[in-house]
């Protein structure tokens, strides 16, 4: 692909790919880390799902604000990388000294969150400043082609680390990977956005921007209905599937790995099915294709390679959803998003979308130990479909290209 060949694209690509990698071992070997070696249960669970994604509702407006002031977004998620990778390299350290617990683990999972929240808001900004308009839905493509490569083979590395290392020494892994993003980021030189200046500046602009966007709205709001109930069923699965369904670490990542496919094959169809339906069409089918295949998992049951099959589908199917979705919102929204605003609108794009996650993940735990895991897994993969019906019968439903931004926020 053209991007490829552009030296600069490809070192942020490669960047964001290596970190991809990484953050899906930590996505299964942290969990694990808690299940097998904490006691964790279902509450449990819950919080330290909470305790990661916590940050994004209290620190995104903030962040978004703050970013977008600044004259070299870049060089603060280098930073966000190296701080990152540190946190993860004093786990093995405690659990060898035997200091490691659960209050442990939530505290770096929070910690590690919020400097997500810094790199993530730095993102947007860098990445407009190094992929033209034309080129959006190729460039995340390629991202989110990287992601689905991630969930291939992360959760099987994962799953083999965990069981052959244990969880503690995986989190290496993800550790290294965040100094090799790190590296690459260090080696562009991009022409980033000038700084928002002015006494107009402040932390709600993103907000009211998303506010008064209809289109911008009703994605928004669709994507935080999906998250609140897909972070109910993330906070229960790793506890369902090896306590109720008795899978192994290693035969867990090779299901999740194997079934990942499905995230290649969504990255690869997207820009066809984009081309051929159109954009918002493509998007509107992402929020069914991906939490419909979830029903799947609360309703295995019988013999191993049923259950086995079952998961594989599962996880097939979201994971081709994920990859509609992911690519279009994600182009949808840099297209709708005046430069000047880039960092704060994602900033209240995450305080809303991704603060809902903890509580998601809270409701999650509850639910488990309330009504046990199996029937809560159902709710949540139900509940997680009505976030269509936001984005149905909205303005970006018919879209077959891309909108033009508009040069300028409007301001009360």
């Amino acid at each position: 692909m053209r991007l490829l060949r552009e030296r600069t694209f490809r070192r942020y690509w490669s960047a964001q790919t290596v970190s991809y990698f990484g953050d899906e071992v930590t996505t299964l070997a942290l969990p694990l880390l808690a299940v097998l070696g904490a006691g964790a249960g279902p509450a449990d669970m819950g919080y330290l799902t909470a305790a990661a994604l916590a940050p994004n509702l209290f620190f995104s407006l903030l962040a978004g604000a703050w970013v977008d002031r600044l004259p070299h977004k870049r060089r603060l998620m280098i930073l966000a990388d190296l701080g990152r990778a540190l946190l993860l390299a004093v786990v093995p350290v405690l659990y060898l000294t035997d200091l490691l617990a659960l209050p442990q683990l939530y505290l770096i999972a929070f910690t590690t969150g919020t400097l997500a929240v810094l790199f993530e808001v730095a993102r947007a900004p860098l990445f407009v400043s190094l992929v033209r308009r034309p080129d959006y839905v190729a460039a995340n493509t390629l991202i989110s082609g990287s992601r689905a490569m991630s969930l291939v083979a992360g959760p099987s590395i994962g799953g083999v680390l965990v069981q052959l290392l244990t969880a503690p020494i995986a989190l290496l892994v993800d550790a290294v990977s965040y100094v090799v993003s790190a590296y690459f980021l260090v080696r562009i030189r991009p022409t980033e956005p000038a700084p928002a200046r002015g006494a107009g500046l402040g932390i709600a602009d993103g907000l009211r921007f998303l506010a008064r966007a209809p289109a911008m709205r009703s994605i928004l709001l669709g994507t935080t209905t999906l998250n609140l109930f897909n972070f109910m069923f993330s906070a229960l699965f790793v506890l369902y599937a090896v306590q109720e369904l008795g899978l192994s670490p290693g035969v867990l990542g090779v299901v999740l790995g194997a079934g990942a496919v499905g995230g290649l094959f969504g990255a690869s169809i997207t820009g066809r099915l984009t081309r051929r339906f159109g954009v918002g069409p493509t998007m509107v089918a992402g929020f069914v294709a991906f939490p419909a295949p979830l029903l799947l998992v609360p309703l295995a049951d019988g013999p191993r390679p049923v259950v086995l099959g079952m998961l594989l589908a599962a996880e097939f199917g979201s994971a081709v959803g994920v990859m509609m979705l992911d690519i279009t919102t994600g182009s949808m929204q840099t297209a709708l998003t005046p430069d000047s605003l880039l960092s704060r609108t994602m900033g209240a794009r995450r305080t809303v979308n991704y603060g809902i996650r903890p509580i998601g993940a809270l409701l999650g735990g509850g639910l488990g130990t309330a009504l046990g895991v199996r029937p809560a897994l159902s709710i949540a993969t139900a509940g997680a479909l009505l976030g269509v019906l936001w984005v149905l019968f909205s303005p970006v439903s018919g879209l077959r290209e891309l909108p033009d931004r508009p040069e300028q926020p409007t301001r009360a």
